[in-house]
């Protein structure tokens, strides 16, 4: 499985195409655009969420809501593009008409600066910002709507949420009172900042609101969890296949986010090995598993079978109503950095995005071991797969 985005943030489309997924996996407009919503939706997002309606487009791929097996085309429109049409059109020379809105001063922590240097966008950093801002992770939330179908037909559910914004940190150890992610996901999407309990979810909107009134913005943590995922996915042969590797890139791939953690995390630098290692043990019903999940469901760069537990970091956006020290591009003036419509926090929709990457990674990993032409074919062969390991 591989796929491609496209599209500018102001630009008229936002695409993709995914190549590697199975025939006979049932997919919808609306499967899709739950996800798109749940991405646009959360407390601290900015007046855009207003504009956009986003809705996709499957415009290949997919006939009578079942795959073909071929490549599958995604659209969804930019309804924002309408202010933006003349400065955004592909198919006109610039003149000083629709020129205009230049960004000439960067905003320190977004790709403007260093995007203008690489590419040699000195007349108009909007030429990097547009293809750099956040708004292109709705394609990768409606590939990973996909993914997380195929993942479903497998039993394998992902989910994410947010862990902490600003100094509200939630209490993790209330997760063991989850008997699953079902259970779990009816609690945080029923919050405005997608956090565990009302309380955490009081706190963080305060301190959204405080954040707002001081024209500042906050970032926080995303939590990713996944269940049953099979043993031995990912490799330990090559570094580039381990795939606790390949979901770190995904995960730090995303916009603003600064790090990423599996498990235990960090938190082990902390402790000694006796508490750190997940025991082995074995019974008949499950054959082997492990004791403990300190190191979020990984070994050697492979799953172990046990839930793969994942946290980004999401930096505060650069974008800010009361601008930072910047420099004008042409003048080399001192200048304060180019403001534009942003979010006080974008950590709710993070946690979507992020789950979504997590998701695509995974299905890789499914596609990458098994027959991947015929769904029903690669059912077969990942059920086989799990009695094989639970017999090891």
């Amino acid at each position: 499985m591989r796929y491609m985005t496209a599209g500018e943030s102001h630009g008229p489309e936002e695409v993709a195409i995914i190549e590697g997924i199975p025939a006979g996996l049932t997919i919808t407009a609306e499967d899709i655009n739950e996800q798109l919503a749940r991405r646009q939706h959360g407390y601290g997002r900015g007046q855009r969420q207003v504009i956009e309606t986003d809705t996709v487009t499957i415009m290949a791929g997919v006939r009578h809501q079942v795959t073909l097996g071929s490549p599958i085309a995604l659209n969804v429109h930019n309804d924002d593009h309408n202010h933006w049409a003349k400065i955004m059109d592909p198919n006109i020379p610039a003149t000083i008409e629709n020129s205009t809105r230049k960004v000439m001063r960067p905003r320190p922590g977004h790709a403007d600066l260093v995007g203008g240097m690489k590419y040699r966008h000195q007349a108009d950093l909007r030429n990097v910002l547009e293809r750099s801002s956040a708004r292109e992770t709705v394609m990768r939330v409606a590939v990973g709507a996909v993914a997380k179908k195929l993942l479903a037909a497998l039993d394998i559910d992902v989910h994410g949420f947010v862990s902490n914004i600003g100094p509200v940190k939630s209490d993790l150890t209330q997760l063991t009172k989850y008997q699953n992610l079902a259970e779990l996901r009816a609690v945080t999407e029923n919050f405005a900042t997608r956090s565990m309990t009302a309380a955490d979810d009081q706190a963080m909107q305060a301190v959204i609101d405080q954040t707002k009134r001081n024209r500042d913005t906050v970032g926080g943590t995303v939590q990713m969890m996944a269940t049953g995922v099979p043993a031995g996915l990912g490799s330990y042969v090559t570094a580039d296949e381990k795939l606790d590797a390949k979901i770190a890139r995904a995960i730090v791939g995303i916009n603003a986010f600064k790090g990423v953690e599996f498990g235990g995390g960090f938190d082990n630098a902390d402790k000694y090995g006796s508490q750190v290692m997940d025991e082995i043990y074995w019974s008949a019903t499950r054959g082997f598993y492990r004791g403990a999940n300190h190191l979020g469901g990984f070994e050697g760069g492979m799953t172990t079978g046990e839930m793969i537990v994942v946290r980004g970091v999401v930096k505060p956006i650069p974008t800010l109503y009361q601008p930072m020290q910047s420099v004008d591009i042409d003048t080399h003036e001192d200048h304060r950095a180019s403001t534009e419509r942003s979010d006080t926090t974008a950590v709710t929709a993070a946690a979507v995005i992020a789950e979504a990457m997590v998701a695509i990674e995974l299905a890789k990993a499914i596609l990458d071991k098994f027959d991947t032409d015929s769904l029903s074919r690669l059912q077969e062969q990942v059920a086989a797969y799990r009695e094989e390991i639970k017999n090891f």
